[in-house]
């Protein structure tokens, strides 16, 4: 089922869920901290909600990753919160996208070790990372706000509705999909 979303039935699940499965940066299955257990199911896409919240005032970044954060125990004032400065190519539309920078935040959560005296998930985080940045730089044709936005050009090349279910779609694609 193309983007459909892996998701614990049970509070605590969720809580954990990036101690267990998530997709591979190829869309696989691949065991991120133990494997999938039975009691994960498919969810539907949520990338209208991204587009939902966007469209509700929340910035690119804050439309992203508040719509997945429940998923691993975040609550969505705090993701909201954490977001913010993310917005407008990280405050300034010089930076990169922040529809991008809030799904690379859900990458950290589903990935992260969490280990504060030893964290060893650094590499497999980037490497998440890199390729939904790749994705979404072949699908808009840039990776900064003020290029998408075609500041200097005048050519908007995506604008902000687009980059925020682009960069949702490739967040579900990349990090949370049930595909082999």
């Amino acid at each position: 089922m193309p983007g459909g979303v892996l998701l614990p039935q049970s509070a605590s699940g969720a809580a954990d869920m990036s101690s267990r499965m998530v997709a591979g940066i190829m869309g696989r299955r691949q065991p991120a901290f133990g494997p999938l257990k039975r009691e994960d199911t498919i969810m539907e896409s949520r990338v209208e909600e991204a587009a939902a919240r966007h469209r509700r005032g929340y910035n690119c970044a804050q439309a992203v990753a508040c719509t997945y954060c429940d998923l691993f125990g975040v609550d969505e004032k705090t993701m909201f919160r954490a977001a913010e400065g993310l917005g407008l190519g990280m405050g300034g539309m010089e930076g990169t996208c922040g529809a991008v920078a809030g799904a690379c935040m859900i990458a950290g959560l589903a990935t992260s070790d969490g280990n504060l005296e030893a964290p060893r998930t650094k590499a497999k985080t980037y490497a998440i990372s890199r390729e939904i940045v790749k994705r979404f730089q072949e699908a808009a044709g840039a990776t900064r706000c003020r290029d998408l936005k075609g500041i200097d050009t005048g050519a908007v090349l995506m604008p902000c509705p687009a980059c925020v279910t682009t960069a949702a779609q490739i967040l579900e694609d990349v990090v949370l999909s049930d595909k082999e």
